[in-house]
């Protein structure tokens, strides 16, 4: 096929304007299935943002996240083996200064949260100040940046979920993975604020976990299951990228969802290209009998119809995945609370598989016509 190449790429520009709409099409379907593969990748088989992550598991009510879970289970969860730190991870929602103004909001226990989150990272006097101050928070990059705030600020968070005001002053910001910021205070401030005769203030929302290796996860996970199995409050524990993807089960099925419209955009692809490739075939039925009658084999005028279809499908390949990336860069930020980073060399090297392949099925059948087509009838071939 190589001794072909000046051939082909001459064919491909001979008619460019349809070439030029072939590959349009091409490129706009390759980056909507760019951004599927790189979604998909991302909610269901992305790397850990950091090896902290791959040790790191949340414990939860088994029934629901509304569902609280008593403080008692701290110490039991801390004395399991394998087990190297515990903390609450209680969601406080609230409003700061006004409803808009959202970003999570946790009551930690400040000297071990810094050790679980080792992909935190804060100057050592202000975690110091943090971990000393009762109505202290620190607060991610991220979110000091976009809400303004700065170290010595006042952030007062008045509560929905829990029925206090917290009065916290900003001591520290830290540095975060993408999409990972939160403002943490401590839990016992929360406790105190809570009515004494209020069942919240001996309660947890979850419980982050660090094993202390990334084997030790699902065995920590069926330990602490099997421990609260009959208790009044069953729990569910699971590695932090399984707690994120969770949230995906409320939209459905995903997994299915994504895979359909990729096996539809993939099929359409398919069925335009295969009746661009025709048409231009049945427009040069003469010119491939002359070229036969030149000495072309059947099996070069077979390489000659492929090349040219999976030419323009890898082209248009290429053009789509520089659109995907364009476009993927304006969704990270709407789409990054369940962890799409993009488009990676995987889901690129899959669309730009899919783009030969597409381009070769679809020109599979009018080339085999084209190479079988007697040589007579082609010249008497008036279209």
């Amino acid at each position: 096929m190589l001794k072909l190449g000046p051939l082909i790429f001459r064919n491909v520009l001979r008619n460019r304007r349809r070439s030029l709409l072939t590959l349009a099409s091409t490129a706009i379907s390759l980056a909507l299935l760019a951004l599927l593969t790189a979604l998909y990748q991302g909610f269901f088989y992305d790397e850990p943002a950091s090896p902290s992550e791959a040790r790191r598991l949340i414990c939860r009510h088994r029934v629901s996240l509304t569902q609280s879970l008593p403080a008692s289970h701290f110490a039991r969860i801390k004395a399991l083996p394998g087990v190297d730190q515990v903390s609450a991870w209680s969601w406080f929602q609230g409003v700061y200064k006004e409803p808009k103004n959202f970003f999570a909001r946790f009551a930690v226990d400040p000297d071990v949260i810094f050790d679980i989150r080792k992909d935190w990272q804060m100057p050592p006097e202000q975690l110091a100040d943090f971990k000393r101050g009762r109505t202290a928070c620190a607060i991610g990059a991220k979110i000091a940046k976009d809400q303004n705030i700065k170290i010595g600020d006042r952030v007062v968070i008045v509560g929905d979920i829990y029925p206090v005001t917290l009065e916290l002053t900003c001591v520290g910001t830290f540095s975060h993975p993408a999409n990972a910021e939160c403002l943490v205070f401590h839990r016992e401030y929360l406790t105190e604020l809570l009515p004494k005769a209020s069942q919240s203030r001996d309660s947890v929302g979850t419980y982050m976990i660090l094993a202390s290796s990334p084997d030790e996860v699902p065995r920590i996970s069926k330990a602490v299951d099997t421990m609260f199995e009959n208790s009044p409050y069953p729990t569910r524990t699971e590695s932090e990228k399984e707690f994120g993807r969770s949230f995906l089960a409320f939209l459905g099925n995903i997994k299915m969802f994504l895979m359909a419209i990729c096996g539809a955009v993939t099929f359409t692809i398919l069925l335009v290209s295969a009746n661009t490739v025709a048409m231009a075939v049945r427009e040069r039925t003469r010119e491939m009998a002359i070229l036969r009658t030149l000495g072309f084999t059947p099996g070069e005028i077979l390489q000659l119809v492929l090349g040219e279809s999976v030419l323009i499908s890898i082209v248009g390949g290429l053009a789509g995945l520089g659109l995907g990336f364009l476009l993927a860069k304006a969704m990270q930020a709407g789409a990054g609370a369940f962890g799409f980073t993009g488009i990676k060399w995987q889901a690129a090297a899959i669309v730009l598989g899919m783009a030969g392949v597409i381009g070769l099925v679809a020109a599979l059948i009018p080339a085999l016509i084209a190479s079988r087509k007697n040589v007579v009838e082609s010249l008497r071939f008036t279209g």
